[in-house]
């Protein structure tokens, strides 16, 4: 796999850096004493990109290489969280009252809450799947690959996607952004729609009856999909 070492470890490093860097003013900058969900949202930024990489490297590292740190993702992810973070930093400038209403506390620690639960959902299911995880949609059933369904996915049939839309939702209600709470979820709709509409015909496909089965069983987890 296209590995290289120098690559990975200044990749790792620098989200390390960054993550503990954002944890760091979080918890002792004077500067964001009354607006710590800021440097969260960039610590669980850094922290999520640094577990897709070391989740793959741990439970499927067959498959492991520098784009699993899925920082080359799409051009529309990008821009999402630079239209997150530039919503943010723009509204604390003109209405920093509303950033820093005390009342809606319970708001951004509903969305510390998903961000969180979303991460672990996303870091089992690649733990619980292991070598039957991957990044890319698989349209040729692998030799090895079996249908999972014990652990998370007795519950859930897609518990990484689902990890996924409630840790990024959780993100934009950590920062109180309204607009890209929005731009987000409508964002994710239309992504997850599709892809696990592809998803589970290729899933039929390889598993037939066996599938079919699970999927009454299980649910997908995303509202209206």
């Amino acid at each position: 796999m296209d590995n290289p070492l120098p690559q990975v470890s200044a990749t790792a490093y620098a989200l390390g850096i960054v993550s503990g860097a954002a944890l760091a003013l979080a918890l002792g900058c004077p500067l964001f004493a009354s607006f710590v969900y800021l440097p969260l949202y960039v610590c669980s930024v850094a922290t999520f990109h640094f577990l897709e990489y070391f989740c793959t490297a741990s439970y499927q590292p067959a498959r492991v290489d520098v784009s699993s740190f899925v920082l080359n993702d799409t051009a529309l992810y990008h821009v999402a969280h630079a239209t997150a973070l530039s919503e943010c930093l723009v509204e604390l400038w003109l209405v920093p009252g509303f950033k820093k209403n005390p009342g809606l506390r319970p708001v951004k620690l509903v969305g510390l809450l998903l961000t969180v639960a979303g991460q672990c959902t996303r870091s089992l299911a690649m733990k619980t799947a292991g070598q039957n995880f991957s990044h890319v949609i698989q349209r040729k059933k692998e030799q090895g690959h079996v249908l999972v369904t014990h652990g998370i996915y007795a519950y859930l049939r897609h518990p990484s996607y689902v990890g996924f839309f409630y840790w990024a939702l959780g993100t934009q209600l950590l920062l109180l952004n309204p607009l890209s709470l929005c731009l987000f979820a409508v964002l994710l709709y239309r992504f997850f729609s599709s892809r696990i509409r592809y998803e589970e015909g290729c899933l039929t496909h390889f598993f037939g009856k066996d599938y079919v089965a699970y999927k009454r069983t299980s649910r997908i987890g995303i509202p209206f999909i």
